[in-house]
């Protein structure tokens, strides 16, 4: 069971625990939650390590733009047995509570994950429509987006996100160095 956590509650325990964003890299870098540090989902796994380490420090709260995430990934922690708070809504609800955003400096603001997925999902469903008057039966690459949808849906996962995350425009040149960094922070205690 993850224990959600409000803004309200987050913010004067911010420097008590360590805020793990989840987002990809690029979305990270665009705006987080002061303090925070950066563990794409997608390398979570790899992460373990130092999120454990860092666990037996303090509490761990995960964030991501909304929610959905950030549940993800702690529920991949409560299975690796490192207990985290689940920050209720997000930085989305953070800065609508008017909480400051850091920026990464030289980074340019990123569309969330979700909008990039309704984006993509949207375009090849136009696209397939579209096509399918000139090439008869397109139409189905339309039916296997929204069957992909309905399936992400029931099961709270996305691996039209997941694909997305992987694209260089949500992968800065500098994020491998950045996440060895934030590794190595976790792990030692800074």
């Amino acid at each position: 069971m993850t224990t959600p956590l409000t803004v309200d509650q987050l913010r004067p325990r911010l420097g008590r625990l360590t805020v793990i964003d989840v987002r990809s890299p690029g979305e990270f870098g665009g705006g987080h939650i002061p303090g925070a540090r950066n563990v794409p989902l997608d390398r979570l796994a790899q992460a373990l390590p130092a999120l454990r380490a860092a666990a037996g420090r303090g509490e761990l709260a995960v964030v991501c733009a909304s929610g959905a995430r950030a549940l993800n990934a702690c529920e991949q922690l409560a299975a690796a047995g490192v207990p985290a708070l689940l920050v209720d809504g997000g930085t989305a609800a953070w800065a609508d509570d008017g909480g400051e955003l850091d920026r990464v400096p030289g980074r340019r603001v990123r569309w969330a994950m979700d909008r990039q997925v309704r984006l993509a999902a949207g375009s090849l469903v136009l696209a397939g429509v579209l096509i399918d008057v000139l090439v008869p039966g397109v139409r189905w690459v339309s039916a296997a987006v929204g069957g992909g949808l309905l399936f992400s849906a029931l099961t709270n996962t996305c691996a039209m996100g997941s694909m997305l995350g992987r694209l260089p425009y949500n992968r800065p040149r500098d994020s491998a160095g950045a996440f060895e960094a934030t590794l190595a922070a976790l792990h030692d205690g800074r």
